[in-house]
């Protein structure tokens, strides 16, 4: 009897850990990056953490991966050594680069009946442009943004300027920059460390001219409009002295614009919480000023499924996926960062709408989305863009004019993109 018994507890006892297991059935690692600091792995993890809670078969660990281009070699490199990866949130501008190395799985492959159509169907268009291309849908959207304008409002009054009328042309920019700097302060600071090429693009945009084609394949760098947008570029620090000469560091922007060492600067629109959060002025959020048109390039980060993954991972990752996107959990994301509610359902949550009406700044990146275009991304995207990257830099600093210094990165460009055509 004891016998019999002490088996039953034992069989119990194996059939208790057995069903734990079979609970936690499927196991994914997620890499994402954060391009604008502050503590938004937090944020991430407790998505995360109610994803599990309603999916307990399902395990994710969120693996923070420093910024997009870390977190590409970092994902990359794990599948590279057979390291199990299933997912990502990395650039939206990689989708060419992916697609070519054949990691990826469209999202069409994985698509089941009307509800999963809704879901796509409900992001914003703008922003679905960088995932989208051959026909397919590669990438999902997340962490997305666009450039906008932060203003530090007390300065404009200081100015004798009116707080609630930012520049909308370049030249009031520079108009307005003249008044606002001083000994102590620059009118603008537009960053040109960190993502360059990003900020150039909307100039690039502002002045009548993309920067390259929508198949991904030309560029037009040494485009005389393209030229011409770098020279006024460098107008503002060496002709108006409204800006740094020099380079504009990416990763401290922030910081100098909450100390007051610029009235203005231009930066992604996941800075806004951490902007809210630390100003101790009055501060204000503007759409980018104009030259021929308004315009921001798109910006951020887009869910990928690995294709060397199971079946059953990549059930478990769209779950996830649809779970992190979703209109409560868009809406969620957007009030702890200020990156963008990516559907048009995010802005009908109750959240959203409540947080908006009490803070206006909140809509600025996605009414923006009207005059967006899709972020500079072309096939071989990463050695492309350091050409630009260093184009940009070369001019600013001095090191070549602005001609020679595109002609050379246009030529670059053709050079790497000459087997793609």
């Amino acid at each position: 009897m004891k016998f019999s018994k002490l088996m039953s507890c034992a069989f119990a006892g194996a059939f208790t850990l057995a069903s734990q297991s079979a609970i936690a059935a499927t196991e994914l690692n997620m890499y994402y990056p954060i391009a604008v600091g502050g503590a938004l792995t937090k944020v991430v993890d407790g998505i995360v953490d109610d994803f599990e809670a309603q999916n307990p078969d399902i395990k994710v660990n969120a693996i923070f991966s420093g910024n997009y281009d870390d977190t590409r070699v970092r994902a990359l490199s794990a599948l590279n050594s057979g390291e199990p990866a299933q997912l990502a949130v990395m650039f939206s501008i990689d989708v060419y680069d992916l697609i070519e190395q054949d990691l990826i799985s469209p999202f069409d492959d994985l698509m089941q009946g009307d509800a999963d159509k809704a879901w796509l169907a409900d992001f914003y268009p703008a922003l679905m442009e960088n995932g989208q291309a051959e026909g397919k849908t590669w990438g999902i959207p997340f962490q997305r943004s666009t450039i906008v304008a932060y203003y530090n409002k007390d300065m404009f009054r200081a100015a004798g300027l009116d707080p609630e009328k930012p520049p909308t042309t370049w030249n009031e920019l520079v108009e307005v920059s003249k008044k606002l700097t001083n000994d102590d302060t620059y009118g603008i600071m537009i960053p040109s460390t960190g993502y360059p090429y990003w900020m150039f693009q909307a100039l690039a945009i502002q002045n009548g001219k993309k920067l390259m084609s929508d198949d991904g394949l030309t560029t037009y760098f040494d485009d005389p409009a393209v030229i011409d947008t770098l020279k006024f570029w460098k107008s503002l620090s060496q002709e108006h002295g409204v800006m740094p000469t020099g380079t504009v560091e990416w990763g401290t922007l922030r910081q100098a614009f909450l100390e007051g060492n610029t009235a203005m600067m231009w930066h992604s629109t996941g800075n806004l919480t951490a902007v809210k959060n630390a100003a101790k002025f009055d501060f204000g959020v503007a759409m980018l000023p104009g030259n021929v048109r308004l315009g921001s390039p798109t910006g951020g980060g887009n869910f990928y499924i690995f294709k060397d993954t199971s079946d059953e991972e990549k059930a478990a990752s769209m779950k996830l996926i649809k779970f992190m996107t979703s209109p409560e959990q868009a809406a969620r994301w957007s009030i702890a960062t200020g990156y963008m509610g990516v559907s048009k359902g995010a802005y009908e949550t109750e959240a959203l709408q409540e947080y908006t009406a009490a803070f206006p700044p909140a809509l600025v990146a996605r009414n923006q989305l009207e005059h967006a275009v899709a972020e500079f991304s072309t096939y071989e995207t990463a050695r492309v863009r350091e050409g630009l990257n260093n184009a940009i830099q070369f001019a600013l600093t001095d090191q070549k004019t602005p001609e020679a210094a595109l002609e050379e990165a246009q030529k670059s460009a053709k050079r790497l993109l000459r087997d793609y055509q």
